[in-house]
């Protein structure tokens, strides 16, 4: 008989979730189709023809006799369950995943899959597909029989969803994270024919072609690491600025139609980002709007100064202000007006009030800030590819390198490497900047205090910002809204709707209305996988801050770096990655739907953590002991109590998600297939063959599609209530 746990939640219904776990892992391998067939995971061609995708066990007796073993796992769970052993199902679970594992990684679809295996037989070896719904489900089981044993010993206060939730999002992150990643990062210390040669990567990674300083004492470019650092520090400083001059507009003053502000500061996130480049080209371009007025009517020569770093920071900023907008609004509302109130009833200035109160609260928001805009820059790919120029940036060589002549993946895994050092050292700075002080400004307390006043030199110093960068969104958003309506804008500007009709016309047949439009299938089948994505990106999102923020365990900080690192690789790196990790057994999912779902899950993914841990770091942890105090457990504390609490970073999380899926360029170049075929590699299809205005118009109605969409979250999703006044409806009384 098993020890009983010193922790409530271990006995809790003891054994009764383990036998659940144990009924799924038997039906996985007796009942569900082991392997995919035609179609894909997410495909049920099985139900029709059996025959191809039959059980593990039926498999096993047909000749794969490697699938035998993965039996013994469930024996010795059934036995251990019988017996009420919780503790001694993490030998079950860690046996079934490693023979899972072994044999999966070992035979693949053309023989053996390690060539020491072929040598070895002397044989060509046996073959199998990908692994399906049995195989899938079977290794969830197994996971959880870990985690009702840690339970059992005690991990996390015996709570078993914290432990369960902690496993899962681990696993995840190793099979669709870490483990495209050294596919690729791998090939770094190999050479084009495959053979490992130390001495090449060396002379790879510190080529002068990354590190070279030569433009700053002669007339040479800087290496191409330099280049993306700048330009990073620069998009960083100026988002986080700029988005927090927004935060404090928008909910610290009384400026009327704040809905038209946010509406504004909204735009640059639901633009394919390659547009906003392309309409500043059509700008500030040679043959711009704004150049030939400045030539013909001030006489200032034509240039081409848009295209290289300035050009890159501009378009950088408008697109990536919107995300630190968000998650600094979301920890602005956050900070308790009592505490300032108390300031300013011992006579502190406004200023003083903000310098001392209110900035130190929102540290973490601006620390967060910062980090996603200086990532974003450094992992952008399209606007250094519109805008660059001449000056490179590791993405774009990147690029080039995978899809170029040369055909260096060598190389791509390299500068790649170097990426993720920059990320690195911006993480472990921003954590060091945090540092362990405390942030929380949400308790269980009421809180029915007033925002204090900004002071008016803040104030004003927030319009004098923000007010450039809204007018310049104004146009650069004309150009987008109109350019596809009239021949040529700037040089032809008589309307037209010949685009629009090429790409969106709908025709009455024989059979009714249809949709004949060129552009209908790729936004229908775009709007519809970022749909899906969506809600797995903001729960898998705030549910790892809530375990980074909440829990505490070993390899934490690890964790955390593993969660951002998706984040930080350019998506021409993570699509070549999931090509090269997923299109052979065991896990074989390229052109197929799903992997662009996991794609859109995975990368964007860490804006969602990050905007959840700002907002976690206000929430007083006595809100939780009260709960568990109550008699809750973890998950119903989570649900009833923090969830609604964190209402802004779930809509930070859910429009971020929503927003990239449709607009995801470099990754998704590489996923989509005839069947499924996205908006922006449309986008730039037509791009490439000189039909801007179609790329323009099919632009303008996504920015209209997905502004409808990410109201209707909003409305969803609605607002935290915090049981605060409203400063609008009362006499704020503060020194001047």
């Amino acid at each position: 008989m098993a020890r009983a746990s010193p922790y409530p939640m271990a006995n809790d219904l003891p054994g009764r979730s383990a036998a659940g776990w144990l009924a799924l892992a038997w039906a996985s391998f007796i009942v569900l189709p082991w392997y995919q067939v035609e179609g894909g995971l997410l495909s049920f061609d099985w139900l029709a023809r059996p025959a191809e995708a039959a059980p593990a066990i039926l498999l096993s007796l047909n000749g794969r006799l490697w699938l035998l073993p993965l039996i013994l796992p469930l024996l010795l769970a059934s036995w251990l369950v019988a017996r009420r052993n919780l503790p001694g199902l993490a030998t079950a679970g860690a046996a079934g995943l490693a023979w899972l594992a072994i044999e999966g990684f070992s035979i693949i679809h053309s023989g053996w899959g390690f060539a020491w295996l072929g040598h070895l037989a002397s044989t060509p070896g046996p073959v199998q597909p990908g692994l399906g719904w049995g195989a899938v489900l079977y290794a969830l089981a197994m996971l959880m029989f870990i985690a009702e044993a840690l339970a059992a010993r005690g991990w996390c206060k015996g709570d078993r969803f914290v432990v369960g939730s902690l496993l899962i999002v681990i696993a995840s992150l190793i099979l669709f994270v870490a483990y495209p990643l050294l596919s690729i990062l791998a090939s770094a210390i190999e050479d084009n024919d495959g053979n490992i040669v130390p001495a090449l990567f060396a002379e790879k990674l510190f080529s002068a072609n990354i590190w070279s300083l030569r433009c700053l004492y002669g007339d040479a470019s800087c290496g191409v690491a330099w280049n993306t650092v700048a330009i990073a520090v620069l998009v960083g400083f100026f988002c986080t600025a700029l988005g927090l001059a927004l935060a404090l507009i928008a909910l610290r003053t009384r400026l009327p139609a704040k809905w038209l502000l946010r509406g504004l500061s909204i735009l640059p996130i639901i633009t394919p980002p390659f547009v906003i480049g392309l309409a500043l080209i059509l700008l500030f371009g040679r043959a711009g709007i704004v150049t030939n007025l400045l030539s013909e009517h001030l006489g200032i020569p034509r240039s081409r100064w848009i295209y290289g770093m300035a050009g890159i920071t501009i378009a950088q900023v408008l697109a990536f202000t919107p995300i630190a907008f968000l998650v600094l609004a979301g920890v602005l509302q956050g900070v308790s007006p009592s505490m300032e109130e108390a300031s300013q009833t011992l006579r502190a200035s406004r200023w003083r009030t903000f310098s001392t109160i209110t900035w130190p609260l929102i540290r973490p928001g601006l620390a967060s800030a910062f980090l996603i805009s200086f990532i974003e820059s450094m992992a952008d790919f399209a606007n250094p590819l519109v805008l660059g120029g001449n000056f490179n940036v590791l993405s774009t060589d990147i690029f080039f390198a995978v899809v170029g002549a040369a055909h260096d993946q060598g190389r791509a895994a390299v500068l790649a490497i170097v990426l993720l050092g920059f990320t690195l050292a911006a993480f472990v700075i921003q954590r060091r900047w945090i540092g362990s002080r405390s942030y929380v400004t949400v308790a269980g307390k009421g809180d029915g205090g007033v925002p204090a006043t900004l002071p008016k030199g803040l104030r004003i110093g927030c319009y004098a910002a923000v007010v450039p960068w809204l007018l310049l969104t104004v146009v650069v958003y004309g150009i987008i809204l109109g350019g596809g309506f009239v021949q040529s804008i700037g040089r032809d500007n008589t309307p037209t709707l010949e685009y629009f009709l090429t790409a969106f016309s709908v025709e009455k047949g024989v059979n009714g209305w249809f949709l004949s439009g060129s552009a209908w299938p790729s936004l229908l089948m775009t709007i519809g996988l970022a749909l899906v994505a969506m809600p797995f990106t903001a729960a898998l999102g705030i549910l790892t801050a809530y375990l980074l923020d909440r829990q505490h365990f070993a390899g934490r900080t690890m964790f955390e770096f593993l969660a951002m690192m998706s984040f930080a690789i350019p998506g021409t790196v993570v699509g070549v990655s999931y090509i090269l990790a997923f299109n052979v057994p065991p896990v074989q999912l390229t052109g197929t739907g799903l992997i662009i779902v996991i794609s859109f899950i995975f990368r964007n993914m860490p804006v969602a953590i990050r905007a959840g841990l700002a907002n976690l770091g206000q929430i007083d942890k006595s809100l939780d002991e009260a709960s568990l105090t109550l008699g809750a457990r973890s998950f119903a504390t989570l649900r009833r109590v923090i969830l609604p609490i964190l209402k802004p970073a779930i809509v930070t999380a859910m429009i971020y998600s929503f927003v990239r899926a449709v607009t995801a360029v470099s990754a998704v170049i590489f996923l989509a297939t005839g069947r499924f075929n996205l908006a922006t590699v449309y986008i730039v299809g037509r791009a490439d063959v000189g039909e801007y205005g179609i790329a323009i118009v099919y632009s303008a109605v996504l920015i209209v599609v997905m502004m409808i969409i990410l109201i209707g979250i909003q409305l969803l999703v609605g607002e935290r209530r915090l049981g605060r006044r409203r400063a609008e409806a009362q006499a704020v009384v503060a020194p001047i």
